[in-house]
């Protein structure tokens, strides 16, 4: 991508761009001014994530959402210093913070951060179950006992198996009579424990060693709340069904390779509870009615506390170079059924949640040439593409940003709108695009080859995209069937969810008139503007 291309991308992209030493929006939860100013700690290193472009004039443009970045002369210094190694000064401490926030950068913690707070650290490990008393073991077992464990027996129907197996271990145990969900069970663990860290892990986790001192050096920086590690569905040893290796490569609580700061709306939005590491501080300041989790969740409970958290000012980190292995669905029967019932907490989230569960996020331009080509009128198509990227080139222009990578930027937009129109009607209009397959209507057989290549297109695109990203052990065919049903089974959980909570906000698409902002750059030696 070139240069003017990235900067055009940024607002193909639904970007913010600002002025001045990291002058981009933190995002819309980060209400702190004091907390965005506070500077990365000395130490800490940064590197610019894998999209970050830098451009020719000296601008940054990347993050999440995208945005274009410019710098100061005394923003290039502390960038500079950022470049040659870690946090030194005040001023490359908060480049560092804005660059973090804004996801075109990433921390790196100091090397030895994890061996120095091993014999520091007051952590306990909550782990909720239910019966399965063979992966509890296996899971204990890997802990090895490096720091005390509350198991919590969510209403068991064999809890003397549980207690046998938490007193091997010694792990203190904590008997729920009655089956609460994860929800009910993490609080009852929290309220046997008092240590600083909190860490949250499934009894179907398979944690490796140091896992925990990994995704404690991040907390080493006072603004984070939690970080998290990529939580991976391995593949069985011995012959794989192609349900697991579905599974594997596109695991439900499986956020990819990439770090990433976590907020709604970002690249990674969310982190499940089957592994996080948490301060309790920070659990404690998002407590309502005396409880950290909310019971009424049965699902997306872990998604609801991470929310919580980021709405309070709290940073959230994603490291993927952790990773916990997590005991995939055996079956389609069985990953089929857990994307329905994932699917079951969008209502209840979005009731919560409302500015965060947009299911689809259209502008207007792109929207408008994706409709036309679906429709099959091509010069309709051009005329809304080319409406976009004139647009797009005036508003790079009253920023100051060449502008001559707008036509690239605006294909970009309108494919990503057609993937993303594409997942949508898949999840929520299966039965509408199944009908136009089977009976297109339309007068003529060239009419008719239209309508069901565009419903083809908008099923099988999502599908062999994600193919081309994963790449799975699986082929493209079978792969794509699954993804399909994948959607499908999850957006039938979706309606479910709707219609027991009477809202139709998870489905409900909005539109982005996101306008330019722009920002005075800050004198020299002045505090940059936030």
């Amino acid at each position: 991508m070139s240069d003017a291309q990235a900067a055009a991308a940024a607002r193909a992209g639904s970007p913010e761009l600002s002025a001045g030493v990291a002058a981009g929006r933190c995002g819309p939860a980060d209400r702190a001014s004091s907390a965005a100013k506070t500077p990365l700690p000395a130490g800490f290193g940064v590197e610019l994530d894998a999209d970050t472009k830098k451009l020719s004039d000296g601008s940054l443009f990347g993050g999440s959402p995208a945005r274009v970045l410019r710098l100061t002369p005394a923003g290039h210094r502390a960038l500079a210093e950022l470049q040659a190694g870690p946090v030194r000064s005040a001023q490359a401490g908060v480049l560092a913070r804005r660059l973090t926030d804004a996801g075109l950068a990433h921390p790196v913690p100091p090397s030895d951060c994890a061996s120095a707070t091993r014999a520091a650290l007051s952590v306990t490990v909550i782990v909720p179950v239910r019966d399965r008393t063979t992966m509890l073991e296996r899971c204990l077992a890997a802990l090895g006992g490096e720091y005390p464990v509350v198991v919590v027996d969510d209403g068991s129907a064999d809890p003397r198996s549980v207690a046998g197996v938490a007193t091997r271990h010694r792990a203190t145990l904590c008997r729920r009579a009655s089956n609460g969900g994860p929800a009910a069970a993490r609080n009852t663990g929290l309220a046997a424990v008092r240590s600083e860290l909190v860490a949250f892990l499934d009894s179907d986790c398979v944690p490796p060693p140091g896992w925990i001192e990994a995704l404690a050096a991040h907390l080493t920086d006072p603004l984070v709340g939690a970080a998290a590690p990529r939580v991976v569905t391995p593949s069985p040893a011995a012959r794989p069904t192609a349900a697991a290796r579905y599974a594997a490569a596109c695991g439900s609580l499986d956020l990819g390779g990439r770090p990433a700061r976590v907020a709604p709306g970002s690249r990674v939005s969310y982190v499940p509870t089957a592994a996080l590491l948490v301060r309790r501080a920070a659990l404690d300041g998002v407590e309502a009615d005396g409880e950290v989790f909310d019971p009424a969740l049965r699902y997306g409970e872990d998604v609801d506390l991470v929310w919580r958290l980021h709405e309070a000012g709290w940073r959230i980190r994603y490291e993927p170079t952790v990773q916990v292995p997590h005991e995939g669905p055996p079956g389609w029967p069985s990953v089929l059924a857990r994307r329905f019932s994932y699917g079951t907490s969008a209502a209840p989230l979005a009731c919560r949640h409302p500015a965060n569960m947009a299911p689809l996020v259209l502008q207007p331009w792109p929207a408008a040439a994706t409709a036309a080509l679906l429709a099959r009128k091509p010069l309709l198509a051009l005329a809304a593409a080319t409406g976009g990227c004139l647009d797009l080139m005036a508003l790079l222009r009253r920023a100051g940003i060449p502008a001559d990578g707008a036509p690239a930027a605006t294909l970009t937009a309108v494919t990503q709108t057609w993937l993303g129109v594409g997942r949508y009607a898949t999840q929520f209009a299966a039965p509408l695009l199944a009908a136009k397959l089977a009976a297109p209507g339309g007068r003529t057989r060239a009419g008719r080859f239209g309508r069901r290549a565009a419903a083809a297109s908008l099923l099988a695109g999502p599908a062999l995209h994600a193919y081309r990203q994963r790449k799975p052990d699986l082929d493209p065919v079978r792969f794509a069937l699954a993804h399909v049903a994948d959607n499908v089974c999850y957006g039938a959980g979706v309606w479910a969810g709707c219609a027991r909570e009477r809202t139709l906000r998870p489905v409900r698409p909005a539109i982005s008139w996101r306008p330019l902002r722009l920002s005075r750059p800050p004198s020299e030696g002045s505090e940059p503007d936030g």
